[in-house]
C-alpha cells in the first residue's frame, strides 16, 4: 500500500491515456488526486513522453524524486500500433483537422505498401508536423498553424527500428512501429503516403510500449482514482 512518502520518494505510474485527453491533463489529474487524497499542498508529477490528444495508450508518469528520471525514460525505445488512411491528407497529418487534399490510390498494390516500409527503416530525416507543440521563436508550432502563418520547420534525425504492416484493407493500412526518441508517427504516415505517390494521414494511434514498460500493465485514470481512494479509506 503506497503512502504519501512513497509518492514523494518517487513512483513510476503506468497510465492508459484516454482518447481526447492531453498528456498534461493526465498529469494534472493524477497530481490533483494525490494531493487531495493525502491532503498535501505540493507533489511533483510529470510524464515521460507526450501523446497527442487523438492518440491513446501508454503514458509513463513519474512522481516525487522520480521526476528526475523523466529524461531517462523519454530516451527509451517506443512501440506504437495504428492505422493510416491512404488517398487523403490533412494539415495536422491526423484527424484533428479536415481533409485538404485527395489523391488516387488505384495504382497502389499490397506489394507496394509492404515494400514502402523499407525506405523508413534506420536513421532517417523527418519533418515534425506543423500542428505540434514544438517551439520556434518562443511560440508553439500549432499556434502558427492555427493562425494560418507559414513557418519554416527544420528536419530532425530519428530512428525507426521496425515498421511492420499488420493489415491492408484499402484505403486503410494497419501498422506497428518501433522507434527512437522524437519520432512523429503522424509525419511517418504523411511521408508514407508520399512514398506511394499518393497521400495519407493517421486515423488511429496507440502507444504499446516504452522501454520495458508495457501498455498491458497500465491502468486507467478512473481505476487509479478508485485504488487511491480505497487505500486511503483502509488506512
Amino acid at each position: 500500500m503506497l503512502t504519501e512518502q512513497d509518492y514523494k520518494d518517487g513512483q513510476v505510474l503506468l497510465i492508459n491515456k484516454p482518447l481526447q485527453w492531453t498528456s498534461f491533463q493526465v498529469v494534472n489529474k493524477l497530481r490533483w488526486l494525490i494531493r487531495k487524497n493525502f491532503n498535501i499542498k505540493k507533489i511533483k508529477v510529470g510524464h515521460a513522453g507526450t501523446l497527442d490528444p487523438l492518440a491513446t495508450g501508454l503514458l509513463v508518469i513519474c512522481t516525487g524524486k522520480f521526476t528526475k528520471r523523466i529524461e531517462e525514460f523519454q530516451g527509451q525505445t517506443k512501440e506504437y500500433t495504428g492505422t493510416l488512411k491512404l488517398g487523403e491528407t490533412t494539415p495536422s497529418y491526423d484527424l484533428e483537422t479536415e481533409v485538404d487534399q485527395t489523391f488516387s490510390i488505384a495504382h497502389i498494390s499490397e506489394e507496394m505498401i509492404q515494400n514502402a516500409t523499407d525506405h523508413f527503416i534506420g536513421e532517417i530525416e523527418q519533418y515534425p508536423p506543423v500542428f505540434s507543440a514544438l517551439k520556434k521563436d518562443g511560440k508553439r508550432l500549432y499556434e502558427y498553424a492555427r493562425e494560418g502563418e507559414a513557418v519554416e520547420i527544420a528536419s530532425r534525425k530519428i530512428t525507426i527500428k521496425e515498421f511492420e504492416i499488420t493489415k491492408i484493407k484499402l484505403p486503410e493500412v494497419g501498422f506497428r512501429v518501433v522507434c527512437g526518441k522524437g519520432t512523429y508517427i503522424r509525419s511517418l504516415a504523411h511521408d508514407f503516403g508520399k512514398m506511394l505517390d499518393s497521400g495519407a494521414h493517421l486515423t488511429v494511434l496507440e502507444r504499446t510500449k516504452i522501454g520495458s514498460f508495457l501498455l498491458e500493465n497500465a491502468t486507467t485514470v478512473a481505476v487509479f482514482e478508485e485504488q487511491l481512494q480505497s487505500k486511503i479509506e483502509t488506512t
